[in-house]
């Protein structure tokens, strides 16, 4: 694909993007609306209304967006960002099942991304089922760390974590 086969929004998408890693959120929100509205329903632009959403503290305002770019369909490696932010705004606004069930779902659709865990481990512990969340924290550390000294003792960790409570 070259760049005139690029759909009209995504040059300006990646500009706006690009100023928000330089720490700009507050200043391209209102460009990211002003792209929405010239090309609604791109799952890329609501999805990155969520996340600068997030990044501004405003969940209420990024569940939205998020649930809006799941449903109109993303790429994988966004999709698995959008579930994620979707779970976790979920878990900031209280609404803790849902949280659970989008974060088990990422889990199912990206079995290789430990962070789905540890994010559904933080969801476990808000509905008072602390146990089970460190069983899952502590179960995606060991599978995932390469560090010597927490391998050595990879076995006792998950016999502990089986005993939680």
């Amino acid at each position: 694909m070259n760049d005139t086969d690029l759909p009209a929004w995504k040059e300006e998408l990646d500009a706006i993007v690009g100023a928000r890693a330089h720490g700009q959120a507050e200043e391209i929100f209102p460009r990211l609306q002003r792209l929405d509205a010239k090309h609604p329903n791109v799952a890329e632009i609501n999805y990155q209304l969520a996340w600068t959403c997030d990044i501004l503290d405003r969940a209420a305002d990024a569940l939205p967006y998020y649930e809006k770019a799941v449903a109109l369909g993303l790429p994988p490696n966004e999709l698995s960002g959008a579930l994620i932010g979707l779970g976790s705004t979920l878990r900031v606004l209280d609404q803790l099942d849902r949280s659970a069930v989008v974060l088990r779902s990422g889990q199912v659709q990206f079995p290789d991304n430990p962070e789905f865990a540890v994010f559904l481990a933080l969801t476990l512990h808000q509905q008072g089922k602390p146990a089970e969340a460190l069983r899952l924290a502590l179960d995606t550390l060991c599978d995932t760390t390469d560090d010597a000294g927490l391998t050595a003792y990879q076995r006792a960790i998950r016999h502990a974590a089986v005993k939680l409570r």
